[in-house]
């Protein structure tokens, strides 16, 4: 039979995998997008322009490619 202190122990190891689990998740999301910034893959500082830059009359951050190859068609 399990007891009370049993299930309070699982709890506690589950809250502690659990946390660094998503730490670690955390500090690799953020070590993705510093290398795909370095590497110029994407430049998250437009992007970031984006929600004070919100007109109907802005340009364009970056083209469809599947609007362009409908476009060629």
């Amino acid at each position: 039979m399990v007891t009370t202190v049993e299930i309070e122990q699982l709890r506690i190891y589950m809250y502690v995998i659990g946390t660094a689990l998503a730490v670690g998740i955390f500090y690799y999301y953020i070590i993705y997008l510093y290398r795909s910034e370095k590497k110029g893959d994407k430049d998250y500082e437009k992007y970031s322009n984006l929600a004070l830059d919100d007109e109907l009359d802005s340009k364009i951050l970056e083209k469809n490619p599947k609007i362009e190859n409908d476009k060629k068609e």
